[in-house]
């Protein structure tokens, strides 16, 4: 009996230390995995905050653009970063032809309107048809906010022929192109702090290629931002200025020709052809002159070896009988 308690004792003791045994090695597999997850976590968050250090490979060659992690990071806090367009941003532009009693007078009202609604003239282009008519082109520049008043004292200062207006949001286009140089600011300003950073000359020349590159780039956007915002804060006019009666403007050349209108066409064909014939022969009449006096020389010359021949028979012929007779 005593044998039989001693060994239940001893097996169950066994049993107990395997038990804490099993435990002990779960919990320090557990904490492993633990400590290994922390670790690799903490080397990417270390890799993503720290700034990009790597600036050549094994063969030299420089790294100069940043991972593509980095540039999504980037382009995502630079989006956050850029200022929000306010409003809506709207290209409007308009077209006018008006006729006017004096082309020189209603040049001048429109240059006095447009300047007092603080716009300017951007063009201006007259053109005289004749001694008595003459048109005017201009393109005006107005603010928006006093487009639709400029538009009315342009329009009612005359005969309004036609008009056509148009307007145009972007303000999408604003926004992302104000998006993309926040962007692209910082991606110049990350290439400026490698070249800080950088040591060996070969990566020096590669950051500097990239920085021109990228400072390009962003002149580009500056010039597309400022024509963007020159064409939304000043609407464009276009004013065509005609005169009544001018030539080609009235309808008298689409009417049918009458007897006195066939007559006067008639009566300057007429002239048109003498005219033509005078001109024929005053231009031909130094030929004329020649050839009449070339004709009155031959036939003086003719006259006179007519003359000539009887004479010479005449005296051939006596000589001719005082031979006969002597013989």
């Amino acid at each position: 009996m005593g044998s039989e308690k001693k060994s239940g004792r001893s097996f169950v003791r066994a049993r107990a230390v395997l038990v804490a045994g099993s435990l002990g090695v779960l919990l320090a597999v557990a904490g492993c995995g633990a400590s290994g997850d922390s670790s690799g976590s903490n080397a990417k968050a270390d890799v993503k905050s720290a700034p990009r250090e790597g600036f050549a490979d094994e063969d030299g060659g420089a790294a100069a653009s940043a991972a593509p992690e980095e540039q999504a990071d980037d382009k995502a806090a630079a989006r956050k970063a850029a200022p929000k367009a306010e409003g809506t941003h709207v290209i409007r532009t308009a077209t006018l032809s008006v006729e006017v009693k004096s082309v020189p007078k209603a040049v001048a009202a429109a240059r006095g309107v447009v300047e007092s609604a603080g716009g300017l003239v951007a063009t201006e282009n007259t053109e005289r048809l004749d001694d008595t008519y003459e048109t005017s082109h201009l393109v005006l520049r107005v603010p928006q906010e006093r487009f639709q008043e400029v538009l009315r004292e342009l329009a009612g200062s005359g005969k309004l022929l036609s008009h056509t207006s148009n307007a145009k949001d972007v303000t999408d286009q604003v926004v992302d192109v104000e998006s993309r140089i926040s962007t692209q600011r910082a991606s110049v300003a990350r290439v400026r702090e490698l070249m800080d950073q950088a040591e060996k000359i070969s990566d020096v020349v590669a950051l500097e290629g990239e920085l021109s590159s990228r400072q390009s780039d962003l002149e580009s956007l500056l010039a597309q931002q400022a024509s963007l915002k020159d064409r939304t804060s000043l609407a464009t006019i276009t004013l065509d200025l005609t005169p009544p009666d001018a030539p080609g403007d009235d309808g008298s050349k689409d009417e049918d020709p009458g007897f006195l209108d066939a007559l006067g066409g008639g009566w300057d064909a007429f002239v048109t052809m003498l005219r033509w014939i005078a001109v024929a022969f005053g231009a031909a009449f130094p030929f004329l002159l020649t050839a009449a006096l070339a004709v009155v020389v031959w036939r003086v010359l003719r006259k006179r070896g007519a003359a000539r021949r009887p004479a010479r028979a005449d005296a051939a012929a006596p000589a001719g009988e005082d031979g006969a007779s002597a013989s």
